[in-house]
């Protein structure tokens, strides 16, 4: 028989899994987070929960928000199971599921109000975000801060009173605890981005900077915002994981993550308002994240963006089955080990190709069902961050570009807008239209594709790729997706 999760049931679901031993009541809030998503409580939140489970600082307990619709529905749901979630832990051969309960409250997208006042609370010392790489107003080709986003100007020309943006709020927040004499908290990001607190200093500062350019000067100055390499595949939540954890475990859960057993989290030790001791949880901290953080965003999604379009072309479903396919795994393998990892800088502590190996196995866990279409979501946003530095790098030291160079072909194929088998494709992307548009005029002519200067910045003008991109296009189209994976895996490596 289901349980329906609550508070109230958690004694009849310890049967089938691990439940919390702590009270709510010995908890007090130190962490906003916004963007309560999969990730975040598959992440951040397990990683709290492990925490108080030890009897240690209870009083960083998480509160949610969030600025999408969705996150309205996420609070709803929350809120109806006492702000419980249940992650269930997949590899081959086993699955467990635990109970975890680090959160207190939720508050709902537009009552900024109420989420300021949370934020200007002295107890609050870090806001943490996981708002996804789309969601940090960056220029896709400079990877600046793009102050004339639509939504950053609306909050600057309001100067900040009733902010609508994540940064909007984090901005005001913060410079209303400047104004009442309190400690500015640490803001910290979860997602994947190159220099994640680097990239969000300057969103923060730079929209402040539309309103008081000396108050964008202070937070520079004296907000933290450490860099942190976060990691965990973690698969959307469809009716199908809900009907497999009541089948399973027997629980109901509205809003149930699955996710992988590997995870991985380094920061930056840059708290100055003080901390959880998350490394009794296995959280590493160093001086220098970007070594680990340049490792995964070009090894781990960089491969995902790789196997994402030949896979989609091919109407394969699940990740997991992607890499079951011969012709797709052989290809990431090869990518990975000829044209990224040689050009990932050392990492301290780690063998580069055992982390290679071990993001295959990853990505080929049968149990997560992680989807191809979530792999071809945003890839405006989510190539220039994750192949084409990788292209940049290989064109400046001399290295082959062959594979990187289908990549690209792969995702332009993709966007013409159906698979190989004729069957209409899309993809979440905030300019699938144009990118639609692009992808059709480009079967005749690549270079309409690479005039995306918004997203190739100058490398349409680089003749070494813009000839590799070309020949695989129309190879692609030629000759399809698998005759191009064949010869790609058969050619003779280039040497650097």
């Amino acid at each position: 028989m289901a349980v329906r999760l609550s508070r109230a049931t958690l004694a009849a679901v310890a049967g089938s899994a691990a439940v919390p031993q702590y009270r709510p009541q010995l908890l007090s809030p130190g962490i906003v987070h916004i963007g309560v998503g999969n990730f975040h409580r598959a992440h951040q939140a397990v990683y709290l929960d492990e925490l108080f489970e030890r009897g240690l600082d209870r009083d960083w307990a998480l509160i949610g928000t969030g600025i999408r619709e969705d996150d309205a529905r996420m609070r709803s749901d929350l809120a109806a199971q006492d702000f419980l979630t249940t992650v269930v832990t997949q590899e081959a051969g086993f699955s467990q599921a635990r109970i975890i309960a680090p959160m207190l409250d939720f508050i709902a997208p537009g009552e900024s109000e109420t989420v300021l006042a949370r934020l200007a609370d002295p107890r609050i010392r870090i806001v943490s975000l996981t708002v996804t790489e789309g969601g940090y107003h960056v220029d896709p080709a400079t990877q600046a801060f793009a102050g004339d986003d639509p939504d950053i100007a609306a909050d600057a020309a309001d100067r900040l009173r009733r902010p609508k943006t994540a940064f909007g709020l984090i901005a005001a927040a913060l410079l209303r605890r400047r104004a009442a004499g309190v400690a500015p908290f640490t803001v910290m990001s979860c997602d994947n981005l190159p220099g994640n607190g680097h990239v969000a200093r300057e969103t923060v500062a730079g929209l402040v900077e539309l309103v008081d350019r000396s108050d964008a000067a202070w937070i520079r100055e004296t907000v933290a915002f450490p860099n942190g390499m976060v990691d965990r595949i973690t698969p959307a939540t469809t009716q199908r994981e809900r009907e497999r954890l009541l089948a399973d475990f027997g629980i109901d859960d509205r809003r149930p993550v699955f996710c992988e057993d590997f995870r991985q989290w380094v920061l930056e030790d840059r708290f100055p308002a003080g901390r959880p001791r998350l490394e009794e949880v296995g959280v590493q901290f160093v001086a220098d994240v970007a070594p680990f953080e340049l490792m995964k965003i070009r090894i781990l999604n960089g491969g995902h963006a790789a196997i994402a379009y030949p896979a989609g072309l091919l109407g394969i479903r699940f990740v997991h089955e992607a890499m079951q396919d011969p012709l797709i795994a052989r290809f990431l393998s090869r990518l990975l080990a000829e044209e990224v990892v040689p050009l990932v800088p050392p990492v301290p502590g780690t063998d580069l190709r055992a982390y290679r190996r071990t993001v295959e196995r990853r990505l080929a866990n049968p149990t997560i069902a992680d989807t191809i279409g979530r792999l071809c979501r945003d890839g405006s946003d989510r190539q220039p961050k994750f192949i084409l530095p990788t292209l940049r790098d290989a064109l400046a030291t001399g290295r082959g570009i062959d594979g990187l160079a289908l990549v690209c072909a792969f995702w332009c194929r993709y966007c013409h807008g159906e698979s190989e088998s004729g069957a209409p494709v899309t993809a979440e992307d905030p300019i699938w239209p144009r990118l639609r548009e692009r992808a059709r005029m480009a079967k005749a002519e690549p270079a309409a594709w690479l005039g995306m200067r918004d997203i190739y910045g100058s490398l349409a003008q680089e003749p070494r790729f813009s000839a590799a991109f070309g020949a695989a296009l129309r190879a692609i189209w030629a000759e399809g997706t698998r005759a191009v994976l064949e010869r790609y895996c058969a050619a003779e490596s280039t040497p650097p």
